[in-house]
């Protein structure tokens, strides 16, 4: 598959995107992105999923969505490469994962459907390190607001919750950061292991 540079994913068409999106190895991992104020964070975000081709990102509650101008110019077009859908909430975009059998599925006929795991990452009392967690496919990885993190009514309902150690004066890195530490983690665990057979 050819890639895009930055000038060509801003430049291409939506007929263009919708042939480019078909070669798109897709990965049984999705992002839900809660409250997320900052629109670069969120353009960021799209970049990050395009990068290692999660099935699907859910917008929810207050998180702006495309085509706002600045997630077009942060996600430098993955936005449109990237499926999305917009969720009142998160808890709402993981009864969708949960009720919807994930696209895969059809892919690995005759095999047993594993169910998804929600994952938050977040500081919290009931965190594990995200590096001692038992990953495996599918999965959906949770990031919250930039300043009060993921709503305690969603950490409520997810099945595990990681955590980035943290050795400084500060709480909590930024939340691309953070997502593509724990989604590179994940992928670098799974991609090549037999989990991938799902």
């Amino acid at each position: 598959m050819i890639k895009l540079n930055a000038r060509q994913l801003r430049d291409v068409g939506e007929a263009e995107v919708s042939e480019k999106i078909k070669q798109v190895e897709r990965h049984p991992i999705y992002f839900i992105l809660e409250n997320i104020y900052d629109t670069y964070n969120i353009g960021g975000l799209f970049r990050l999923a395009d990068a290692i081709g999660v099935e699907k990102i859910y917008l929810c509650g207050q998180t702006e969505v495309p085509p706002n101008s600045r997630i077009k110019k942060a996600s430098i077009g993955t936005y449109k490469v990237v499926p999305w859908e917009y969720k009142r909430s998160a808890g709402e975009a993981i009864a969708d994962l949960k009720f919807k059998s994930p696209s895969f599925a059809e892919a690995t006929a005759g095999k047993q459907k594993s169910k998804i795991k929600i994952i938050a990452v977040e500081q919290s009392k009931k965190a594990i390190r995200y590096t001692k967690l038992e990953y495996s496919f599918p999965l959906a990885l949770i990031v919250g607001n930039e300043t009060s993190g993921i709503l305690p009514e969603t950490l409520d309902t997810v099945d595990t919750i990681v955590e980035i150690p943290m050795w400084g004066i500060n709480k909590s890195l930024n939340v691309i950061v953070s997502a593509a530490i724990v989604s590179y983690w994940i992928m670098n665990r799974l991609k090549d292991k037999s989990a991938c057979d799902f």
